[in-house]
């Protein structure tokens, strides 16, 4: 897929979201991709208002309705990058189809990446993971929450059990993103 051409003849844009539930690798494959596909990266977590941090923090889920406005300003997001001629990548969870369905109104082409495989091996990645302020408590919710993504979505889905570095390839690969060119600075 590719998007619209951006300004000042810059090309289409690409605009890949990496999603799962929280400790799939989201950040750390959304970065390699950026990395090796010159995107620009944006970590969704850091959109967070305070209020939905705090709440997080707290163990407590958030609702669909203090989602809405964070999912709103990640599509604003790129649709800025966009009509700048950026490609950009974002590590989001993006749980249920109507998330992802708000973050495609945003830019004029939005591509998924799910990193998805067994509680597991997330529950082992999360009791590794310091410094985060989603507690591995919330990974059921998460779980909970999570709608496989439809046929109609055309998500490309990796399982998690590969190695981080195994997945940023199978990523490249199979979005078809050639390494070092693929977006405007």
């Amino acid at each position: 897929m590719t998007g619209e051409p951006g300004p000042r003849g810059a090309g289409p844009t690409r605009h890949v979201i990496v999603m799962g539930v929280s400790g799939a690798g989201k950040t750390t494959v959304a970065r390699g991709v950026a990395a090796r596909a010159g995107l620009t990266f944006a970590e969704a977590d850091e959109f967070h208002s305070p209020a939905n941090v705090a709440r997080m923090r707290a163990g407590v889920p958030l609702d669909d309705a203090a989602r809405l406005p964070w999912l709103r300003d990640l599509a604003g997001w790129m649709t800025a990058r966009a009509a700048e001629g950026v490609s950009t990548v974002l590590a989001c969870s993006a749980l249920r189809r109507s998330y992802r369905d708000v973050l495609r109104h945003g830019p004029p082409s939005v591509e998924f990446v799910h990193l998805d495989g067994s509680a597991e091996v997330i529950r082992e990645r999360l009791a590794q993971r310091a410094g985060h302020y989603m507690p591995a408590s919330l990974l059921e919710s998460q779980l909970a929450t999570l709608e496989q993504p439809d046929p109609d979505e055309s998500v490309l889905v990796l399982d998690v059990s590969l190695t981080p570095e195994e997945l940023v390839s199978a990523a490249l690969d199979r979005l078809g993103l050639s390494t070092g060119v693929a977006a405007k600075r």
